[in-house]
């Protein structure tokens, strides 16, 4: 098995003003995107071209909005990108370029 193109642990995931998990995970892997909980289970997926990552206009910078299968996922990961080898989910920018990437889209 290939590895992801992307991968993000300890993820708040959020739907609306509920939130679905409080360290999910995200993962760009064979050109779909995967929103998990903390134990593995899928909350959604949806291959990459499908879906839209933008940043919120009035929100931290550590939070980015992910549209799959018509519903608008928030996820806060990290403000700043983790020092390597330090634990932490990936800063949201960095999210929002993988989306485009594993897309075929740039900018």
């Amino acid at each position: 098995m290939a590895e992801p193109e992307f991968r993000a642990t300890g993820v708040r995931i959020g739907k609306r003003l509920r939130s679905l998990t409080r360290a999910g995970q995200v993962r760009i892997n064979d050109g779909r995107l995967e929103l998990l909980t903390s134990y593995g289970s899928e909350i959604d997926s949806a291959p990459v071209q499908a879906v839209r990552a933008s940043k919120p206009w009035f929100a931290a910078d550590d939070r980015a909005l992910a549209d799959l299968n018509g519903n608008r996922y928030l996820l806060t990961l990290g403000e700043h990108d983790p020092a390597p080898g330090e634990p932490g989910p990936p800063a949201a920018r960095r999210f929002i370029e993988a989306v485009r990437r594993a897309a075929g889209r740039n900018r």
